[in-house]
């Protein structure tokens, strides 16, 4: 007698879900604006649990790709703004926090100048709306998931595809499980509230198109998380 076929695990369901809601926006299956199924549906339809629902369309909201309204619904707002094709696995899997902060030292005060240049009221919009997410979450993870919305933010208003590629593998880097140990054991209440003000600081420059307060905020906000990440 044949065994049964294995059933999905939360991560693949989430995973179908996500599938579900970004293949729909990118082929026009859903437009903008279009309500998606309820949480109970999307678990009903995909035979997953309500809260790996909760989570996978939390992460869809912090990258842009869908809105929600408490009492309406939750709606498509386009697809995430990411590169097309993924990294290689292996592009990433090896690069230690460490080279990260180095790199991101030299890259992301670049951004100010094109972000100033370039940057439109809608991508400013944006950035508002990750602050005051990051700044009201309740828990570690979320705040998390809208500092990384924060950044993906920032890429986008450069308005440069290449830039954004780039900074698409700095946030991939960020997923890796070694720096999500550094993060859990180093952000503290204190030290959240000061990355929130520094961030506020960056973003409140680049709205004044003040591409040097801009540039000067980024380092000492990424130097600050430097000395926490290895007690520098």
């Amino acid at each position: 007698m044949a065994a049964p076929a294995p059933r999905d695990t939360p991560r693949d369901g989430a995973r179908r879900i996500r599938e579900f809601i970004v293949s729909s926006a990118s082929d026009g299956k859903l437009a903008p604006g279009a309500r998606l199924p309820t949480e109970r549906e999307l678990a009903r339809r995909f035979a997953v649990p309500r809260n790996a629902v909760r989570r996978t369309l939390a992460q869809l909201e912090a990258e842009g790709a869908i809105t929600r309204h408490v009492g309406r619904g939750t709606f498509i707002a386009g697809p995430p703004q990411r590169a097309d094709a993924p990294f290689p696995a292996d592009s990433v899997t090896h690069t230690s926090p460490a080279e990260l902060m180095e790199a991101r030292l030299r890259i992301e005060p670049a951004l100010a100048e094109l972000i100033v240049t370039n940057a439109t009221p809608a991508d400013f919009e944006r950035m508002q709306v990750c602050i005051d997410k990051a700044e009201g979450a309740d828990t570690l993870d979320e705040f998390e998931r809208w500092d990384a919305a924060l950044h993906q933010a920032l890429a986008t208003a450069t308005h440069n595809r290449f830039v954004i590629r780039v900074l698409d593998m700095v946030a991939a880097v960020r997923e890796q499980s070694e720096w999500g140990k550094l993060k859990d054991r180093i952000v503290t209440p204190e030290r959240r509230l000061k990355y929130q003000e520094e961030h506020r600081a960056i973003v409140g420059a680049l709205k004044a198109r003040d591409a040097e307060r801009a540039r000067d905020s980024i380092v000492a906000h990424l130097q600050h998380a430097r000395r926490n990440l290895f007690d520098y």
